[in-house]
């Protein structure tokens, strides 16, 4: 009886988790094509193949349903790894992290995501919030890092890593990502990321390469 019990629990558990799934999933599609004030419960609804009624069993309201997706969303940004390998050298580690940085935050699609919490932040402080320190902050953090272990080799000179590190962050999207955003260009190409980067770069390194012979 006993493993009975647990073996229903156990469906039951799958089949909500598959149907919050399915409701996330229509979700993020309504806000992405309609942005958060466009979009509806009962467009959600559609989208996701369920009841009205069954989408506020589980979620309250539009919010809540977005600031899931968001949370999802910054969660999975921030896992993406880049190889900050302290033993790399700084200029191959600075254009490989360049080029993958790009391509992320200008893929084809990202930028509905982005913009749509951009455009929500004021309004919802805590959901930006979340997503700058799940995304943001984090490859920030971890550029830092190995900017700091490559000063103690001596291959640099850096007084704020955390600094240095948005410095380049911020050289890396010069004329690629406001464009892009704005939907005033599209993705750029792989050669005009290649470009850019490799710009940003050698100013980097201008500023902040050892001196030493």
């Amino acid at each position: 009886m006993v493993a009975e019990k647990s073996q229903s629990l156990r469906v039951i558990g799958d089949t909500d988790s598959s149907k919050r799934r399915q409701i996330l999933d229509g979700a993020r599609t309504v806000f992405l094509d309609l942005g958060f004030d466009g979009a509806s419960m009962g467009e959600i609804a559609r989208a996701a193949g369920v009841s009205k009624g069954t989408l506020y069993v589980y979620f309250a309201d539009k919010s809540a349903l977005f600031e899931a997706i968001v949370e999802e969303e910054s969660l999975e940004q921030g896992k993406l790894t880049f190889n900050f390998d302290p033993e790399r050298d700084v200029t191959t580690t600075l254009m490989e992290f360049g080029r993958a940085y790009i391509q992320v935050l200008c893929r084809p699609g990202g930028g509905s995501a982005i913009r749509t919490v951009m455009a929500i932040a004021e309004r919802m402080p805590d959901v930006g919030r979340r997503f700058y320190e799940n995304v943001i902050a984090v490859t920030i953090g971890r550029l830092a890092a190995y900017l700091e272990a490559r000063a103690r080799l001596g291959d640099v000179m850096i007084d704020d890593y955390r600094l240095a590190a948005s410095q380049f962050l911020q050289m890396c999207q010069a004329s690629l990502f406001q464009p892009f955003i704005f939907q005033a260009a599209p993705a750029p190409t792989p050669e005009r990321i290649e470009q850019v980067v490799a710009s940003a770069t050698r100013m980097f390194l201008a500023a902040y390469g050892s001196k030493r012979a």
